[in-house]
């Protein structure tokens, strides 16, 4: 399906807020993601095929996320899980040890921006800008700390998910229409298609990892857009607004 690059005409664009996801949007995440399920694949290799492992972890995922929700202490959950199920029981306790050091050193890792992040803010500079990201609360407050652009936004919202419920209390609590709200991420499901069903503009800035729970068809429709980078971000926003001076 098709996505917009800002060029079609679409209502009045004035934009009074822009909101930028954090995860994979701002800084690397997924990545740690991948690295430790490979790690875990390997502990448990003896009792099942690495594809049937990282399977099951990804359906045991799937039904707790209603229970933990999104993050790194869920996924630890849900690796030990797997691994007592895939094992009848029989995992051992340095396993389960080693399944929890995983999940702390992920707790533990660096922020590493992604390319253009700092450019694209240094452009977007006098805008209101919110900062809203889902996942464990503790978690993400050391991340957005770690990540030294906390004071580049005029509010933060961390949620337990992101719904056109969820926005429309952002929304609410900011003071901002639907229609003068835009929002970019790397999740077509989180970022674009609850806010377009909102009445607001969603940017898809897709980066080369993302989770497949975070996965959705892009809709055809004059306020869901695609951008290669961060750093088209600003143009886009000039271009909306400037077809409606």
């Amino acid at each position: 399906m098709i996505l917009h690059d800002g060029d079609g005409k679409t209502g009045d664009a004035m934009i009074e807020a822009i909101g930028l996801d954090a995860d994979d949007t701002l800084w690397e995440n997924e990545t740690f993601f991948r690295v430790t399920e490979g790690e875990f694949v390997a502990l448990l290799g003896d009792h099942a095929e690495g594809a049937d492992i990282a399977s099951r972890l990804l359906d045991v995922e799937r039904a707790n996320l209603a229970r933990y929700g999104f993050g790194i202490k869920g996924f630890m959950l849900s690796m030990v899980q797997t691994a007592i199920e895939l094992t009848d029981g029989r995992i051992d306790g340095r396993a389960i040890g080693r399944i929890l050091e995983l999940g702390q050193e992920m707790l533990a890792h660096p922020v590493d921006l992604l390319p253009g992040v700092p450019e694209a803010l240094d452009a977007l500079t006098g805008r209101r800008l919110i900062l809203i990201t889902k996942g464990d609360l503790i978690d993400q407050e050391r991340k957005i700390a770690a990540s030294g652009l906390a004071d580049r936004f005029d509010a933060v919202e961390i949620i337990a998910d992101k719904s056109p419920e969820s926005y429309a209390r952002v929304l609410f609590r900011a003071g901002v229409a639907p229609d003068r709200f835009l929002m970019a991420g790397n999740s077509m499901k989180s970022d674009v298609l609850p806010v377009v069903e909102l009445g607001g503009h969603g940017v898809f800035i897709p980066h080369d990892l993302t989770w497949v729970v975070e996965h959705a068809e892009a809709p055809d429709h004059p306020r869901a857009h695609r951008l290669k980078t961060i750093a088209d971000l600003p143009a886009l926003i000039d271009r909306l607004e400037s077809r409606h001076a």
